[in-house]
Protein backbone atom coordinates (compact mmCIF):
# COMPACT_ATOMS: atom_id res chain seq x y z
CA UNK A 1 0.00 0.00 0.00
CA UNK A 2 1.38 3.46 -1.30
CA UNK A 3 1.10 6.75 1.11
CA UNK A 4 -0.34 9.20 -0.76
CA UNK A 5 -0.77 12.63 1.27
CA UNK A 6 -2.96 13.89 -2.59
CA UNK A 7 -6.05 14.79 -2.10
CA UNK A 8 -9.41 13.03 -1.79
CA UNK A 9 -11.62 13.97 -4.05
CA UNK A 10 -15.04 13.26 -1.87
CA UNK A 11 -18.43 13.41 -2.79
CA UNK A 12 -21.04 15.72 -0.90
CA UNK A 13 -23.05 13.79 1.67
CA UNK A 14 -26.39 16.38 1.70
CA UNK A 15 -28.84 13.50 1.67
CA UNK A 16 -31.86 12.72 0.78
CA UNK A 17 -35.63 13.08 1.89
CA UNK A 18 -36.08 12.52 5.52
CA UNK A 19 -38.17 8.76 5.80
CA UNK A 20 -37.98 8.81 9.55
CA UNK A 21 -36.81 5.31 11.68
CA UNK A 22 -34.52 4.91 14.10
CA UNK A 23 -30.92 3.06 14.34
CA UNK A 24 -28.41 2.39 16.86
CA UNK A 25 -25.63 0.93 17.48
CA UNK A 26 -24.61 -1.90 20.59
CA UNK A 27 -21.82 -2.11 22.29
CA UNK A 28 -19.17 -1.00 24.89
CA UNK A 29 -16.00 0.57 24.13
CA UNK A 30 -12.53 -1.29 25.20
CA UNK A 31 -11.84 -0.14 28.53
CA UNK A 32 -8.78 -2.09 28.01
CA UNK A 33 -5.39 -0.28 26.52
CA UNK A 34 -4.56 -2.31 23.58
CA UNK A 35 -0.69 -1.79 21.98
CA UNK A 36 -0.13 -0.92 18.49
CA UNK A 37 1.82 0.41 15.90
CA UNK A 38 1.66 2.83 13.09
CA UNK A 39 3.69 2.30 10.25
CA UNK A 40 5.80 5.98 9.95
CA UNK A 41 5.70 6.29 5.79
CA UNK A 42 1.57 4.35 5.09
CA UNK A 43 0.28 5.15 8.63
CA UNK A 44 -1.43 1.22 8.37
CA UNK A 45 -1.99 -0.17 11.90
CA UNK A 46 -0.19 -3.00 12.78
CA UNK A 47 -0.14 -5.46 15.82
CA UNK A 48 2.38 -5.25 18.18
CA UNK A 49 4.46 -8.35 19.00
CA UNK A 50 5.10 -8.72 22.22
CA UNK A 51 4.65 -4.74 22.61
CA UNK A 52 7.10 -3.72 20.88
CA UNK A 53 6.95 -1.35 17.41
CA UNK A 54 9.93 -1.41 14.94
CA UNK A 55 12.16 1.56 14.61
CA UNK A 56 9.69 2.06 11.37
CA UNK A 57 6.30 2.11 13.00
CA UNK A 58 5.02 4.54 15.87
CA UNK A 59 3.54 2.98 19.04
CA UNK A 60 0.19 3.72 19.83
CA UNK A 61 -2.75 2.85 22.41
CA UNK A 62 -6.00 1.89 20.82
CA UNK A 63 -8.64 3.29 23.61
CA UNK A 64 -8.53 5.58 25.95
CA UNK A 65 -5.26 5.34 28.52
CA UNK A 66 -6.38 8.96 30.31
CA UNK A 67 -10.12 8.50 31.11
CA UNK A 68 -12.37 5.57 31.11
CA UNK A 69 -14.68 5.26 28.45
CA UNK A 70 -18.41 4.56 28.98
CA UNK A 71 -21.06 2.24 27.24
CA UNK A 72 -21.99 3.62 23.52
CA UNK A 73 -25.44 3.71 25.00
CA UNK A 74 -24.51 6.43 27.55
CA UNK A 75 -22.97 8.26 24.98
CA UNK A 76 -25.96 8.46 22.94
CA UNK A 77 -28.18 9.40 25.39
CA UNK A 78 -26.05 12.33 26.51
CA UNK A 79 -25.00 13.52 22.81
CA UNK A 80 -28.61 12.71 21.02
CA UNK A 81 -30.48 15.97 22.57
CA UNK A 82 -28.11 17.92 20.95
CA UNK A 83 -28.24 16.94 17.24
CA UNK A 84 -30.32 18.01 15.29
CA UNK A 85 -31.67 16.85 11.68
CA UNK A 86 -31.73 19.56 9.04
CA UNK A 87 -34.32 19.78 6.19
CA UNK A 88 -33.51 22.19 2.64
CA UNK A 89 -36.07 22.52 0.46
CA UNK A 90 -35.69 24.61 -2.47
CA UNK A 91 -37.36 25.21 -5.83
CA UNK A 92 -35.21 22.55 -7.24
CA UNK A 93 -36.11 19.80 -4.54
CA UNK A 94 -33.93 19.99 -1.42
CA UNK A 95 -32.20 17.57 1.13
CA UNK A 96 -31.36 16.33 4.49
CA UNK A 97 -28.20 16.73 6.81
CA UNK A 98 -27.32 17.24 10.60
CA UNK A 99 -25.90 19.61 12.88
CA UNK A 100 -25.19 20.46 16.12
CA UNK A 101 -26.43 22.58 18.72
CA UNK A 102 -23.21 24.40 20.49
CA UNK A 103 -24.20 27.24 21.68
CA UNK A 104 -27.88 28.44 23.64
CA UNK A 105 -29.29 31.29 25.38
CA UNK A 106 -32.60 32.27 26.73
CA UNK A 107 -34.01 32.45 23.44
CA UNK A 108 -31.32 31.77 20.87
CA UNK A 109 -29.78 28.80 19.93
CA UNK A 110 -27.09 28.06 17.02
CA UNK A 111 -26.39 25.21 14.77
CA UNK A 112 -23.22 24.09 13.39
CA UNK A 113 -23.27 22.58 10.27
CA UNK A 114 -21.31 22.36 6.82
CA UNK A 115 -22.21 24.49 4.13
CA UNK A 116 -22.80 21.66 1.74
CA UNK A 117 -26.12 21.29 3.29
CA UNK A 118 -27.62 24.52 3.24
CA UNK A 119 -25.86 26.26 -0.16
CA UNK A 120 -28.57 25.44 -1.96
CA UNK A 121 -31.33 27.09 -0.07
CA UNK A 122 -28.48 30.40 -0.09
CA UNK A 123 -28.04 30.97 -3.44
CA UNK A 124 -31.22 30.35 -4.50
CA UNK A 125 -34.93 30.66 -2.74
CA UNK A 126 -35.53 28.26 -0.06
CA UNK A 127 -36.05 27.23 3.43
CA UNK A 128 -33.99 25.62 6.01
CA UNK A 129 -35.91 23.86 9.12
CA UNK A 130 -33.88 22.25 11.93
CA UNK A 131 -35.43 19.18 13.52
CA UNK A 132 -34.85 18.98 17.06
CA UNK A 133 -34.20 15.27 18.57
CA UNK A 134 -37.82 15.57 20.33
CA UNK A 135 -38.93 16.02 16.73
CA UNK A 136 -39.97 19.97 16.96
CA UNK A 137 -38.87 21.99 13.72
CA UNK A 138 -38.34 25.49 13.73
CA UNK A 139 -37.37 27.39 10.69
CA UNK A 140 -33.46 28.63 10.69
CA UNK A 141 -31.50 31.52 9.69
CA UNK A 142 -27.96 31.32 8.37
CA UNK A 143 -25.82 33.37 10.84
CA UNK A 144 -22.89 32.84 8.19
CA UNK A 145 -21.50 30.33 5.86
CA UNK A 146 -17.70 29.46 4.74
CA UNK A 147 -17.31 27.29 1.56
CA UNK A 148 -13.26 27.46 2.49
CA UNK A 149 -13.55 25.43 5.27
CA UNK A 150 -17.07 23.82 4.18
CA UNK A 151 -18.65 25.21 7.45
CA UNK A 152 -22.27 27.01 8.15
CA UNK A 153 -23.88 28.20 11.12
CA UNK A 154 -27.63 28.28 11.46
CA UNK A 155 -29.70 30.30 14.31
CA UNK A 156 -33.17 29.04 15.38
CA UNK A 157 -35.26 31.34 17.96
CA UNK A 158 -35.65 28.99 20.71
CA UNK A 159 -33.50 28.74 23.48
CA UNK A 160 -32.46 27.22 26.59
CA UNK A 161 -31.69 24.06 24.49
CA UNK A 162 -28.65 21.46 25.32
CA UNK A 163 -25.21 22.17 23.62
CA UNK A 164 -22.38 19.43 22.59
CA UNK A 165 -19.45 18.99 24.34
CA UNK A 166 -16.55 20.26 22.68
CA UNK A 167 -13.48 18.20 22.33
CA UNK A 168 -9.60 19.11 21.71
CA UNK A 169 -9.04 17.67 17.93
CA UNK A 170 -5.39 17.71 18.43
CA UNK A 171 -5.34 15.36 21.35
CA UNK A 172 -6.78 12.44 19.18
CA UNK A 173 -4.52 9.47 18.22
CA UNK A 174 -4.96 6.97 15.01
CA UNK A 175 -6.71 3.88 16.96
CA UNK A 176 -8.93 6.29 19.48
CA UNK A 177 -12.37 5.50 19.49
CA UNK A 178 -15.24 7.54 17.74
CA UNK A 179 -19.25 7.80 17.42
CA UNK A 180 -21.04 9.63 13.87
CA UNK A 181 -23.86 10.67 14.67
CA UNK A 182 -26.45 11.99 11.87
CA UNK A 183 -29.40 11.39 10.00
CA UNK A 184 -27.61 9.50 6.99
CA UNK A 185 -30.05 8.96 3.70
CA UNK A 186 -32.85 10.51 6.15
CA UNK A 187 -32.95 7.94 8.71
CA UNK A 188 -32.28 10.14 11.97
CA UNK A 189 -31.40 8.87 15.41
CA UNK A 190 -28.50 7.39 13.25
CA UNK A 191 -24.77 6.05 15.59
CA UNK A 192 -22.19 4.60 14.01
CA UNK A 193 -18.78 3.41 15.60
CA UNK A 194 -14.94 3.59 14.79
CA UNK A 195 -11.58 4.45 15.13
CA UNK A 196 -9.67 7.38 14.22
CA UNK A 197 -7.97 5.63 10.95
CA UNK A 198 -5.37 8.49 10.00
CA UNK A 199 -5.00 12.21 10.94
CA UNK A 200 -3.90 15.63 8.54
CA UNK A 201 -5.51 13.75 5.33
CA UNK A 202 -5.85 15.76 2.89
CA UNK A 203 -9.51 16.20 1.32
CA UNK A 204 -10.67 18.39 -1.35
CA UNK A 205 -14.75 18.55 -1.22
CA UNK A 206 -15.88 19.71 -4.88
CA UNK A 207 -15.96 18.22 -8.36
CA UNK A 208 -12.59 18.99 -8.74
CA UNK A 209 -9.52 20.67 -7.17
CA UNK A 210 -9.83 23.66 -9.91
CA UNK A 211 -13.20 24.53 -8.36
CA UNK A 212 -14.45 26.56 -5.44
CA UNK A 213 -14.62 23.56 -2.82
CA UNK A 214 -12.97 23.30 0.79
CA UNK A 215 -9.88 22.56 1.05
CA UNK A 216 -9.90 20.17 4.71
CA UNK A 217 -7.23 18.86 6.72
CA UNK A 218 -9.44 15.91 7.86
CA UNK A 219 -9.89 13.19 10.36
CA UNK A 220 -10.66 10.06 8.49
CA UNK A 221 -12.98 7.42 10.47
CA UNK A 222 -13.86 4.14 9.81
CA UNK A 223 -17.10 4.57 11.37
CA UNK A 224 -19.95 3.98 9.13
CA UNK A 225 -20.74 8.04 7.44
CA UNK A 226 -23.05 8.31 4.45
CA UNK A 227 -25.36 10.94 3.08
CA UNK A 228 -27.16 12.77 4.98
CA UNK A 229 -24.70 12.89 7.68
CA UNK A 230 -22.90 15.99 6.25
CA UNK A 231 -22.88 18.65 9.25
CA UNK A 232 -23.30 16.23 12.41
CA UNK A 233 -21.13 15.52 14.85
CA UNK A 234 -18.23 12.86 15.54
CA UNK A 235 -17.12 12.08 18.89
CA UNK A 236 -14.39 11.05 21.05
CA UNK A 237 -15.48 8.44 23.76
CA UNK A 238 -16.54 10.71 26.28
CA UNK A 239 -19.35 11.63 23.67
CA UNK A 240 -17.06 14.79 23.40
CA UNK A 241 -17.00 16.33 19.58
CA UNK A 242 -13.58 16.50 17.77
CA UNK A 243 -15.14 16.74 14.44
CA UNK A 244 -17.58 17.51 12.43
CA UNK A 245 -18.67 14.71 9.56
CA UNK A 246 -18.07 16.41 5.86
CA UNK A 247 -17.65 13.81 3.62
CA UNK A 248 -17.01 10.34 2.79
CA UNK A 249 -14.61 8.50 -0.29
CA UNK A 250 -16.53 7.11 -2.97
CA UNK A 251 -15.58 4.89 -5.66
CA UNK A 252 -17.45 6.72 -8.87
CA UNK A 253 -20.49 5.64 -10.76
CA UNK A 254 -19.18 2.84 -12.67
CA UNK A 255 -18.50 0.68 -9.42
CA UNK A 256 -22.24 0.29 -8.64
CA UNK A 257 -21.22 0.72 -4.52
CA UNK A 258 -23.03 3.28 -2.96
CA UNK A 259 -23.16 4.25 1.03
CA UNK A 260 -19.97 3.68 3.32
CA UNK A 261 -16.94 2.25 2.10
CA UNK A 262 -14.97 2.63 5.48
CA UNK A 263 -13.40 5.97 4.58
CA UNK A 264 -15.09 8.86 5.76
CA UNK A 265 -13.64 12.59 6.53
CA UNK A 266 -14.55 14.87 9.20
CA UNK A 267 -13.11 18.52 10.03
CA UNK A 268 -10.88 18.79 13.07
CA UNK A 269 -13.07 20.20 15.63
CA UNK A 270 -10.28 23.03 16.61
CA UNK A 271 -10.15 24.23 13.15
CA UNK A 272 -13.90 24.42 12.88
CA UNK A 273 -14.22 26.68 16.79
CA UNK A 274 -12.52 29.14 15.18
CA UNK A 275 -14.96 29.49 12.25
CA UNK A 276 -18.06 29.15 13.84
CA UNK A 277 -17.01 31.80 16.69
CA UNK A 278 -15.93 34.60 14.33
CA UNK A 279 -18.95 33.81 12.46
CA UNK A 280 -21.47 34.48 15.37
CA UNK A 281 -19.37 37.41 16.08
CA UNK A 282 -18.99 39.27 12.67
CA UNK A 283 -20.83 36.84 9.93
CA UNK A 284 -17.72 36.43 8.29
CA UNK A 285 -14.55 34.32 9.04
CA UNK A 286 -11.46 34.69 8.11
CA UNK A 287 -8.63 32.38 6.37
CA UNK A 288 -4.96 32.25 6.41
CA UNK A 289 -2.84 33.38 3.43
CA UNK A 290 0.46 32.41 2.46
CA UNK A 291 0.22 34.79 -0.41
CA UNK A 292 1.44 32.22 -3.01
CA UNK A 293 0.04 30.56 -6.39
CA UNK A 294 1.17 27.39 -6.62
CA UNK A 295 1.70 25.63 -10.47
CA UNK A 296 -0.96 23.17 -10.54
CA UNK A 297 0.73 21.51 -13.05
CA UNK A 298 3.98 20.73 -11.30
CA UNK A 299 5.07 16.73 -11.68
CA UNK A 300 8.49 17.09 -11.44
CA UNK A 301 8.63 15.43 -7.99
CA UNK A 302 7.68 15.80 -4.40
CA UNK A 303 6.21 19.48 -2.85
CA UNK A 304 4.39 22.65 -4.14
CA UNK A 305 6.14 24.71 -6.59
CA UNK A 306 5.30 28.55 -6.43
CA UNK A 307 4.48 30.03 -9.79
CA UNK A 308 4.13 33.73 -8.41
CA UNK A 309 3.66 35.54 -4.90
CA UNK A 310 1.44 38.65 -3.80
CA UNK A 311 3.14 41.42 -3.55
CA UNK A 312 3.32 42.54 -0.16
CA UNK A 313 1.65 39.07 1.49
CA UNK A 314 3.46 36.82 3.41
CA UNK A 315 5.43 34.59 1.78
CA UNK A 316 7.37 37.70 0.15
CA UNK A 317 7.56 39.79 3.08
CA UNK A 318 9.38 36.28 4.23
CA UNK A 319 12.10 36.37 1.67
CA UNK A 320 10.58 32.82 0.07
CA UNK A 321 11.33 32.90 -3.62
CA UNK A 322 9.12 32.39 -7.09
CA UNK A 323 9.93 28.72 -7.95
CA UNK A 324 10.50 27.55 -5.09
CA UNK A 325 9.35 24.04 -4.16
CA UNK A 326 7.35 23.51 -0.64
CA UNK A 327 8.59 20.36 0.72
CA UNK A 328 7.33 20.86 4.39
CA UNK A 329 5.29 22.95 7.01
CA UNK A 330 6.06 22.91 10.24
CA UNK A 331 7.66 19.53 10.09
CA UNK A 332 4.94 18.26 7.66
CA UNK A 333 5.96 16.63 4.59
CA UNK A 334 4.03 18.14 1.02
CA UNK A 335 3.39 16.06 -1.37
CA UNK A 336 1.76 18.46 -3.57
CA UNK A 337 -0.28 21.78 -4.01
CA UNK A 338 -3.58 20.17 -2.71
CA UNK A 339 -1.69 19.26 0.78
CA UNK A 340 0.18 23.05 0.73
CA UNK A 341 -3.38 24.49 0.48
CA UNK A 342 -4.90 22.29 3.52
CA UNK A 343 -1.64 22.42 5.40
CA UNK A 344 -1.99 25.84 5.35
CA UNK A 345 -5.53 26.27 6.02
CA UNK A 346 -5.43 24.07 9.44
CA UNK A 347 -3.87 27.42 10.95
CA UNK A 348 -5.31 30.59 12.28
CA UNK A 349 -4.27 33.78 10.60
CA UNK A 350 -1.16 35.20 12.10
CA UNK A 351 0.61 32.02 13.12
CA UNK A 352 3.29 31.88 12.49
CA UNK A 353 4.73 28.72 10.56
CA UNK A 354 7.97 27.08 9.24
CA UNK A 355 8.38 26.91 5.50
CA UNK A 356 10.88 24.87 4.06
CA UNK A 357 11.63 25.03 0.46
CA UNK A 358 13.91 23.61 -2.28
CA UNK A 359 15.73 26.58 -3.90
CA UNK A 360 15.10 27.09 -7.53
CA UNK A 361 18.89 27.45 -7.31
CA UNK A 362 19.30 24.19 -5.73
CA UNK A 363 19.54 23.17 -2.25
CA UNK A 364 16.98 24.12 0.46
CA UNK A 365 15.69 26.72 3.04
CA UNK A 366 13.66 27.11 5.86
CA UNK A 367 11.92 30.42 6.50
CA UNK A 368 9.50 31.66 9.44
CA UNK A 369 6.95 32.97 7.68
CA UNK A 370 3.90 35.18 9.59
CA UNK A 371 0.23 33.81 8.13
CA UNK A 372 -1.75 37.10 6.77
CA UNK A 373 -5.12 36.82 7.09
CA UNK A 374 -8.46 37.31 4.29
CA UNK A 375 -11.83 37.05 4.81
CA UNK A 376 -13.34 33.77 3.52
CA UNK A 377 -15.77 33.49 0.80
Amino acid sequence: MSHTTSKVLAGFLIGATAVGGVATAAGVFSTSVVNACVDKRTQAIYAAVDNICPTTRNAVTLGSAGSVAGSINSIVKKVFPTVVTINVTTTNGGGTGSGSIFKTSATTSYVVTNNHVIESAAIATGTIKVELDNGDSYAATIVGRDPNYDLAVLKISIGNLPIIAIGDSASIKIGDQVIAFGSPLGLDHTVTSGIVSSLNRPVVTGDDANSSGSYVDAIQTDAAINPGNSGGPLTDSLGRMVGINAATATLGSTSGQSGSIGLGFAIPMNQALRVMNEIIDTGKATRPVLGVFFDQTFAAGKGAKISSLTPGDAAEKAGIPVGAIVISIDGVRITDYVSAIVRIRSYAPGVKVTVVVTLPSGGSKSYTVTLGSALSS
